[in-house]
């Protein structure tokens, strides 16, 4: 799925924070609240405030009812009935620096994604639900313990039609971090946890732009927000939820939207 946010696409404004605040775990909170609605569709809060840390507690309490903002909406397509389940887990934890974010980068010898930086993840099995697919591919992916995370919220669904998954992002705290691993090295190549200071900084943001044509077959330009942190560029699905943690959480800061990055081994030509 392509996430592409614009003033004129998102309807909701984001209070600016500064990024050195995010150090501190501070987040200030949006100037409108995301609509809110009950359903299926809609975020919804797993834990209460007393177990989670102080700056994680306005970005539950908004995403708690919350829909997805227009933008996401126009680039989400419905689901087929037939379409499959999985969740990925977007665990945040206290670095030594402030917020941090775990993510992954799929091993190149996969045959769909190779490469990529993402969220743990992959489809539910038969009788689970999203946040124990959530955690228990995430313990097989990284080594992380399951009993060491709270989960905190869930995001409402987005159906990805290249994958035919609707995916449902599991919003966590890591309250005891420990050693994680890519476990096997034959579906994960790295780690990582991330500053949320790094991933708000302007100067590691841009986009990525997806020409038509190529091997990807596509019909028209898509554009996908990217980050360039930790000698990665997380782009496509996984950037498009980071984008939206951001500001969920009250962290997100202008940038340079026509700035545009490529990730290792692209065309010199997709840099442009």
């Amino acid at each position: 799925m392509i996430l592409r946010s614009s003033p004129t696409q998102n309807p909701t404004v984001w209070q600016p924070v500064n990024v050195v605040a995010i150090h501190d775990g501070a987040a200030a909170p949006p100037r409108r609240q995301p609509h809110r609605r009950s359903g299926a569709q809609t975020g919804r809060r797993l834990a209460d405030d007393a177990v989670l840390p102080a700056w994680m507690r306005p970005m539950v309490d908004r995403l708690d009812g919350a829909t997805l903002p227009r933008w996401v909406l126009h680039a989400t397509p419905p689901a087929p009935d037939d379409a499959r389940r999985s969740a990925v887990l977007m665990l945040l934890a206290n670095g030594a620096t402030g917020p941090d974010l775990l993510l992954t980068q799929r091993s190149a010898l996969l045959r769909s994604h190779a490469g990529q930086p993402a969220f743990p993840g992959g489809a539910l099995e038969v009788g689970e639900g999203p946040v124990a697919a959530a955690l228990r591919e995430a313990s097989e992916e990284t080594g992380l313990d399951p009993d060491s995370v709270i989960p905190a919220a869930m995001l409402p669904p987005m159906y990805l039609r290249p994958s035919r998954f609707v995916v449902r992002p599991v919003l966590a705290h890591w309250r005891t971090p420990g050693p994680v691993r890519p476990v096997d090295p034959h579906e994960t190549d790295r780690v990582v946890r991330v500053p949320v200071a790094e991933l708000a900084d302007p100067a590691h943001r841009g986009t990525v732009v997806l020409r038509p044509g190529g091997d990807r077959g596509l019909q028209r330009e898509l554009r996908t927000p990217a980050f360039d942190v930790a000698g990665l560029v997380v782009w496509g699905f996984t950037a498009g939820l980071v984008d939206l943690l951001l500001e969920w959480g009250g962290w997100a800061v202008p940038w340079d939207r026509d700035r545009v990055l490529a990730p290792a081994g692209w065309p010199v030509d997709a840099r442009r």
